[in-house]
């Protein structure tokens, strides 16, 4: 039978599949569009299987807040190559499932797959894109935060990015200033305080044995241990860095200067490169 174009159009905005895709799809389904769509989707499903045991290196870091500034959603969508993730249809994708998160603000990852999404949910979507490019698709990662003000910030043609909390509303720019050094400077925790007990223990069990290693006498292991876990939290703890764009004062420093009553509540990065 003869496919016309203005079905051809039909079906791909109905579908988001290629002009190709979508004729071959109603030449198969003889012009049954019902059909046509469970044809492109198992299409999709056929790809991703095929490609499932591959690595998604590349890909789309999405990091938003809503318009109150109390909520902010993480996710990055991955794909194989560069070329893919520079895609317009890709970016969309990868910005749909953001905005889609942040509006119905998930529990967890495989909640958020399971959101409604145009005519399936995000997971079929993604399967979809997957078929469509040829290339695995994943939504490799989701976190979302909440607190009286929130900042984000995103890198490198959205490489990397981050989400923050505050204690109370700031300045636009100041929240970006430390989502950006939170991004540059990959701090583990906010402060020493809230730096996960494991990670202290470990450590101080690397220093003692260094130190030990070097022949230094057993009274001073426990005080060098200290000195260098102290090194250790001004490197690695947020408020505790340098502020990076002054290179003199420390976050915790810089904050003052901007409110002396606001405080960090959390904050999620996530980098393709990690």
């Amino acid at each position: 039978m003869e496919i016309k174009a203005a079905d051809v159009a039909k079906l791909r905005k109905m579908t988001g599949a290629g002009m190709m895709d979508c004729k071959n799809a109603l030449v198969e389904s003889n012009g049954d569009f019902e059909r046509a769509q469970e044809i492109i989707r198992e299409k999709g499903k056929l790809v991703a299987a095929k490609r499932a045991d591959r690595e998604t290196t590349e890909g789309s870091v999405i990091a938003i807040t809503n318009e109150k500034k109390d909520r902010g959603i993480l996710v990055c969508v991955g794909c194989e190559t560069d070329f893919v993730a520079k895609n317009k249809e890709f970016l969309d994708l990868a910005m749909g499932i953001a905005r889609k998160a942040l509006e119905h603000y998930p529990g967890n990852l495989e909640t958020l797959l399971n959101l409604p999404y145009k005519d399936g949910t995000i997971a079929d979507a993604v399967t979809r894109q997957t078929g469509k490019s040829g290339e695995k698709h994943v939504v490799a990662f989701y976190s979302r935060l909440e607190a009286p003000y929130m900042g984000s910030y995103i890198h490198m043609n959205n490489k990397v990015a981050t989400i923050v909390g505050f204690s109370k509303p700031i300045p636009a720019e100041a929240a970006k200033e430390i989502a950006m050094q939170i991004t540059a400077m990959v701090p583990i925790s906010v402060n020493r305080e809230s730096c996960p007990q494991e990670i202290i223990e470990k450590e101080l069990h690397i220093y003692r044995e260094q130190i030990r290693m070097e022949g230094k006498p057993e009274e001073m292991v426990e005080k060098i241990a200290l000195g260098k876990l102290n090194k250790f939290f001004k490197e690695y703890t947020l408020e505790d860095q340098i502020f990076v764009r002054d290179g003199k004062i420390t976050v915790k420093e810089y904050l003052k200067t901007v409110d002396p009553n606001v405080k960090v509540t959390a904050f999620s990065r996530y980098s393709l490169n990690d």
